[in-house]
C-alpha cells in the first residue's frame, strides 16, 4: 500500500470524526461521537473523569479500535491507513514519558536519533530554547519541576514536526504555576500552526487554550462551538455592580511572586 506524505494531505480538516463507538463488554463508553478539528487551531474535549476523552485519543491515535463510526487525521483514515495517521501524529500522555537518568538535551537527542533525523544536536538545543529549558538542558530531569517535565514532554513530541499533536490532561497533577507553564508551551503550538486536540477536565484550561470547545458526557458529545457560542446557551448576565474579591489563583500567585522578591531583596542586602 502506498502511503501518502503527511504533507500532501491539506485538504478539509485536520481531524474528522463521525459516529464514533466504543463498548467494553456492557458498557458503552462512546455512543455516536461527532466533530471536527479545524487545520491550526486547539480543540478542547472537555469532560469529567469516565467521560470517554482518552478513548477517543487512543482511537484517533490507532492505539484503540472503534467498534462503529469512522475517523480520519490529516486526511488518514484511522482504521484503513494506521502507518499513515502514525507518520504525522505525537501523542503526548497524562504522565511525563521521559527518561528521568538523562538529562533534559539527552531525552531529546534520543528520541530525534531513533526517528533517523540528521543533526539531533541542534534539534535538541532549537527546542529547548522553543520551551524555555535552555539552562536546565543538561541537568537530569530527576531535577526537574512537574511543569518543565511537561514541558520537555510536550518538547520531545514535537521532535518531527508533526502536523497534529495530541494532549491527553496534559496538566493533571500540575501545580497552579506548573499549569500556566504548559498553557503557554499549548499557546506556542498553535502559533506555529501545529493542530492541537487537548482532552482537560479543567474548565479554565478550555476557556484559556481552545479555539472550539466540546464537551464529552455519558459518551455524546452534548454541545460543540467557540466560547463565545457556548456562552450564548446560557440566558444574557445580569449587571450587577458588587465588589470584586480576587480568586484564590490571583492571591496565590501574588503571595509566591512577593515571596520571591523579598528573598531577591534579601540575597542583595548579603
Amino acid at each position: 500500500m502506498n502511503i501518502v506524505p503527511a504533507t500532501d494531505q491539506v485538504q478539509g480538516p485536520a481531524i474528522h470524526v463521525q459516529g464514533l463507538e466504543k463498548s467494553y463488554k456492557r458498557l458503552k463508553v462512546l455512543r455516536g461521537v461527532d466533530f471536527d478539528v479545524a487545520r491550526g487551531s486547539v480543540f478542547a474535549l472537555l469532560g469529567s473523569n469516565g467521560a470517554g476523552k482518552t478513548t477517543v485519543v487512543k482511537i484517533l491515535s490507532t492505539l484503540l479500535k472503534a467498534d462503529a463510526g469512522t475517523a480520519r487525521v490529516n486526511g488518514f483514515d484511522v482504521a484503513t491507513q494506521a502507518a499513515g495517521v502514525r507518520e504525522c501524529i505525537s501523542l503526548t500522555g497524562q504522565f511525563a514519558a521521559v527518561d528521568e537518568i538523562l538529562s533534559g538535551r539527552e531525552n531529546l537527542v534520543l528520541v530525534a536519533r531513533l526517528r533517523h533525523l540528521k543533526d539531533p544536536g541542534r534539534i535538541a538545543d532549537d527546542l529547548l530554547r522553543r520551551f524555555s529549558l535552555t539552562e536546565a538542558g543538561t541537568r537530569r530531569v530527576t531535577t526537574y519541576s512537574g511543569g518543565m517535565g511537561r514541558r520537555l514532554d510536550i518538547a520531545m513530541s514535537l521532535i518531527g514536526t508533526p502536523p497534529v499533536v495530541f494532549l491527553d490532561e496534559p496538566t493533571a497533577g500540575l501545580d497552579p504555576e506548573a499549569r500556566v507553564e504548559v498553557w503557554q508551551a499549548v499557546k506556542e503550538l498553535a502559533e506555529g500552526g501545529t493542530t492541537v486536540l487537548l482532552t482537560t477536565q479543567y474548565l479554565e484550561e478550555a476557556e484559556q487554550l481552545a479555539d472550539r470547545i466540546a464537551i464529552l458526557h455519558q459518551g455524546r458529545i452534548i454541545v460543540d462551538g467557540t466560547l463565545a457560542e457556548l456562552r450564548q446557551l446560557l440566558p444574557p448576565a445580569t449587571v450587577e455592580y458588587v465588589e470584586k474579591q480576587p480568586s484564590l489563583e490571583d492571591v496565590f500567585f501574588a503571595v509566591v511572586g512577593n515571596a520571591g522578591e523579598g528573598a531577591q531583596t534579601e540575597s542583595t542586602r548579603r
